[in-house]
């Protein structure tokens, strides 16, 4: 049986009605379409969720609909983190009762703790809950790097089962999947590494690029799993101008533009997040094209 939280996880976008609000039948909708497609797991209320422009009773509701839309078809790992731990705390008890399965917390940003703080941070979190824990390294946008030696250090900890690994390093993640033990998973937080990422020893992806392309994303990490990395380097190639234009512009900027193209979803974003500038939509649409993916879902 598939250890849960690997393989092919896809980072949840937050849809919004035009007003603002958290599309509620739109969330169920976009989670049964990733399930039917073959995902491994769902991860909402992440970055890639706009989480820091949710209320917290909002990324509780978040959970509730993706919760009760995976209907235990697949595991929800659900994304609690913070510069607060108090918060953070807060947060992940709501989710544990809202029916998760884990918790995806980010390092704190902005505050910049040492790497003693971070240990801490986690250490309290993990006290707080039963639920697994999942780490999530992306110095790029917190300004802060959970260092090889911590994340060795919270691997000891019963309930924090792995790390979501999106600071780019490979050789930082290479001596992660070293020096922790065979239990604890690290996942790539970056499509266009994945690869890399799983033929170092990672165990799987948390993706942005499957909220659009679920099928060909779990395609790729499946293939890799079985020893065809031939294949799989060919598919992931053959996507690879996809997975780069989702980052032409702040991710979830680009894939809301692309999900929005293919009819998925009304493209609507929450300040300080804007549509993207002409330019990088003319790329996106380019890529779209060229895929054959441009209006290529259908709204039910």
């Amino acid at each position: 049986m598939r250890t849960p939280f690997t393989g092919l996880g896809t980072a949840l976008v937050t849809p919004f009605a035009r007003d603002g609000s958290i599309d509620e039948a739109a969330v169920r909708r976009l989670a049964s379409r990733q399930i039917d497609a073959g995902v491994h797991f769902l991860s909402p209320c992440g970055t890639t969720g706009e989480a820091p422009t949710l209320s917290h009773d909002e990324k509780v509701r978040v959970v509730e609909l993706v919760v009760d839309a995976a209907a235990r078809r697949v595991p929800v790992l659900a994304g609690a983190g913070g510069y607060s731990t108090r918060d953070v705390i807060a947060l992940a008890e709501a989710c544990e009762r809202a029916g998760a399965d884990g918790l995806l917390s980010v390092t704190p940003y902005y505050n910049k703790p040492t790497q003693e703080g971070l240990f801490q941070h986690y250490s309290a979190i993990a006290a707080s809950t039963s639920l697994p824990i999942v780490l999530y390294n992306v110095p790029g946008r917190t300004g802060v790097n959970l260092a090889v030696e911590t994340v060795q250090r919270l691997s000891a900890v019963p309930t924090i089962v792995g790390v979501k690994e999106a600071s780019g390093n490979i050789v930082q993640m290479r001596d992660i999947v070293a020096a922790t033990p065979d239990d604890f998973f690290l996942l790539s937080g970056d499509d266009p590494l994945a690869l890399a990422v799983m033929e170092i020893g990672g165990r799987g992806l948390i993706s942005v690029a499957s909220n659009a392309i679920p099928g060909e994303m779990t395609q790729i990490i499946e293939l890799v799993e079985k020893g065809d990395l031939p294949a799989a380097g060919r598919l992931h190639a053959w996507l690879l101008p996809f997975l780069e234009a989702n980052f032409v512009e702040s991710n979830p900027i680009p894939i809301k533009a692309v999900m929005a193209a293919m009819g998925l979803i009304d493209e609507t974003y929450r300040l300080p997040l804007v549509p993207p500038w002409a330019a990088a939509r003319d790329r996106i649409n380019t890529v779209l094209q060229d895929l054959k993916l441009l209006g290529s879902a259908s709204r039910v």
